[in-house]
């Protein structure tokens, strides 16, 4: 890889330390957002949600504008507008203008994701890129131990509204660095803009509604910890703020070596269904475990295990669409992969709060995400099949027509 391939590659995993500060300061700080605004859960879920509905509707304009217009200027142009809005969050305190705030937020940082994961996959070659997809996440998760560890002290000092804004404009320092410096690759010969009727048709391949499924419950699963666990460990298991924290530090700590070794060990096997699957099936049992075991010792080794494989598939699902699409297509198919997470995030987000509302605790809540696991076990098996039939299929017709066209 060139130096600057490099350099943009480190600044937008930076990037995204940045702006995971604020995206995971939601999370953590919500204990004190919800008592300062007056808030039920279920309101507490709608800030969530709000931000995931504009936020998934935006992926596939999002990842259609990167093919056509390039990565760089979208992925800054979001990290700024989410970054300026949070600070505007930070200066709320009414739940309607939060959650408006929170709907155009989400507009913004979905510039963040398709094109980030597009312009990070350009620059490494073929046989990497599920590696280096799995970089993208290994930047979120450091922002939320980061967040973790600082933001509690920084609350007793300066409260949680000053600690945020605080987060926010090292978000908008970080945007600069990477305007200035990143760069993106340059296009291979005359190869000719992605047209919206040529993006739209692509999604017609059976892999992409698969993937599409598998993604659904990837971030249903995945969004259930990132917004709610802070809260289940302060609520339901009694741990303070800064408690909690210390976990959602640990469970970070765990994740990032997670998304790197998870991409690495699809592109050595070359077999992504297998690492999704096996993925899921551990879930299914954390998502179980967590909300049953009873010793604090269990209960860490449960999130620490979860916080692995909740990351360590997420290189290898993104991967699959490009093998069958190419890398010129990469934004629209991960801008339309990614809508479906979100619908996922959104469920997750809002349906908790509702559980926890009603039932008291999130017990029925995590018990329902191990049976959606158990679903996605099913879903790669069918993914195998699928990308089987469109990668391999074409290979070996080519083996077989090669030695009748040379006979001819």
């Amino acid at each position: 890889m060139p130096r600057e391939g490099r350099r943009t590659a480190a600044l937008v995993v930076i990037c995204q330390v940045f702006h995971f500060l604020t995206f995971s300061g939601i999370a953590l700080l919500l204990p004190l957002i919800r008592e300062d605004l007056s808030l039920t859960f279920a309101e507490a879920g709608m800030l969530s949600a709000a931000a995931t509905v504009s936020y998934a509707l935006a992926q596939f304009p999002a990842g259609y504008m990167a093919d056509r217009f390039g990565p760089k200027r979208l992925f800054f142009i979001g990290l700024v507008g989410w970054s300026a809005l949070c600070i505007t969050l930070a200066l709320t305190h009414l739940l309607w203008l939060a959650v408006i705030n929170q709907f155009f937020a989400g507009l913004f940082r979905a510039l963040l994701f398709a094109p980030g994961v597009t312009l990070l996959a350009s620059w490494f070659p073929p046989d990497r890129r599920a590696t280096a997809m799995s970089l993208f996440p290994a930047g979120t998760l450091i922002g939320t131990m980061v967040v973790a560890l600082v933001a509690p002290f920084g609350v007793d000092l300066f409260g949680w509204r000053l600690t945020f804004i605080l987060f926010a404009v090292l978000g908008i320092a970080a945007a600069v660095a990477f305007r200035k410096y990143g760069r993106e690759k340059p296009r291979e010969g005359t190869v000719e803009q992605v047209r919206l009727r040529e993006a739209i048709r692509v999604f017609r391949h059976p892999v992409m509604w698969v993937c599409s499924a598998l993604q659904f419950v990837r971030f249903t699963v995945g969004t259930a910890f990132i917004v709610w666990l802070p809260s289940l460990l302060n609520t339901d298991r009694g741990l303070t703020l800064q408690a909690a924290g210390l976990v959602v530090a640990m469970a970070a700590a765990c994740s990032a070596p997670a998304n790197w070794l998870g991409g690495y060990v699809s592109d050595r096997l070359k077999n992504p269904p297998l690492v999704i699957g096996i993925s899921l099936s551990v879930l299914a049992c954390t998502c179980t475990l967590i909300v049953t075991v009873q010793p604090l010792w269990l209960l860490l080794t449960v999130v620490a295990v979860n916080a692995i494989f909740v990351q360590f598939y997420f290189g290898p699902l993104f991967l699959v669409p490009l093998e069958v699409l190419g890398q010129r297509m990469a934004g629209s198919a991960t801008g339309f992969a990614n809508l479906f997470a979100n619908i996922g995030a959104f469920v997750s987000a809002l349906g908790l709060g509702l559980v926890k509302d009603k039932a008291g605790s999130f017990t029925a809540g995590f018990l329902g995400l191990a049976v959606l696991c158990v679903i996605g076990v099913g879903l790669s098996f069918v993914l195998a099949r699928v990308r089987r039939d469109a990668v391999d299929g074409p290979r070996h017709m080519d083996r077989v027509l090669r030695p009748l066209v040379g006979k001819a």
